[in-house]
């Protein structure tokens, strides 16, 4: 397939090695030219471009930027065909980004996203931590094997994207429409805890909309207090025990 990856975090770097590794057409860009991107992001075949350039003629889209960043990329979509599949791997978390009053009214974080890129777009590889999915993809059918939800309005899209999702190394599981993202964002029973594919689909049912915000609020505040960074488990750990 021919990707393309907005975006040079943890998130969009370790997914440009991963599937230009796995034998795909990766072109990757961030804000800053193609020049600045690492070498590192570019080690299994990836080619560094400008940011137009990684959104045409592709089959698929990784959105990975900020999540109050999604409006200053909104224009790159204009003319992006509508059957090209556009993943988004954004959280909102209005500590780092300032609050959106459209979301803290209720709206669903994905059907923001997708009204200022007007286009649908796929909820995928948000409910897991950068390291998690550094270091712990690992081959199908390995036990214990870690699954990540995928929310979308089109089936197509939704088997496209859950498809990656297991070349990345987690197992895919359909997490329903957009409209029900919710139940995989900050701070759910789904979102990093690192389930596996039979405790996924319990963790979103168990979900509560109201909770939500007031948990990751809370959460923030304790990762605040913390006078070290937590490890990858501890943070895990510290998410889990939200929902105990």
């Amino acid at each position: 397939m021919k990707l393309g990856i907005v975006g040079t975090g943890v998130i969009g770097t370790t997914l440009t090695r991963t599937f230009s590794a796995g034998g795909h057409d990766v072109q990757v860009a961030n804000s800053r030219g193609p020049e600045t991107i690492d070498a590192a992001a570019l080690e299994f075949g990836a080619h560094a471009v400008t940011a137009e350039d990684t959104v045409r003629d592709k089959d698929v889209i990784i959105l990975s930027v900020p999540f109050a960043r999604i409006p200053d990329v909104a224009g790159l979509f204009a003319s992006v065909p509508a059957e090209t599949v556009v993943i988004d791997t954004s959280n909102y978390f209005p500590q780092l980004g300032g609050p959106v009053d459209a979301v803290d009214n209720g709206q669903v974080e994905s059907l923001w996203v997708a009204e200022r890129l007007g286009r649908p777009v796929v909820k995928a590889w948000n409910a897991a931590l950068a390291g998690t999915l550094q270091t712990k993809g690992v081959p199908p059918g390995t036990p214990g094997r870690i699954a990540l939800p995928v929310a979308a309005d089109s089936d197509e899209a939704r088997h496209v994207a859950m498809r990656l999702v297991d070349e990345s190394g987690f197992d895919p599981y359909d997490a329903g429409v957009l409209a029900d993202s919710w139940r995989q964002q900050p701070m759910t029973p789904a979102y990093c805890t690192e389930l596996s594919l039979g405790d996924l689909g319990p963790a979103l049912a168990a979900a509560d909309r109201n909770a939500a915000p007031r948990d990751r609020d809370r959460q923030m505040e304790r990762f605040a207090a913390l006078t070290s960074p937590p490890t990858l488990q501890e943070t895990v750990e510290l998410n889990r025990s939200l929902h105990r």
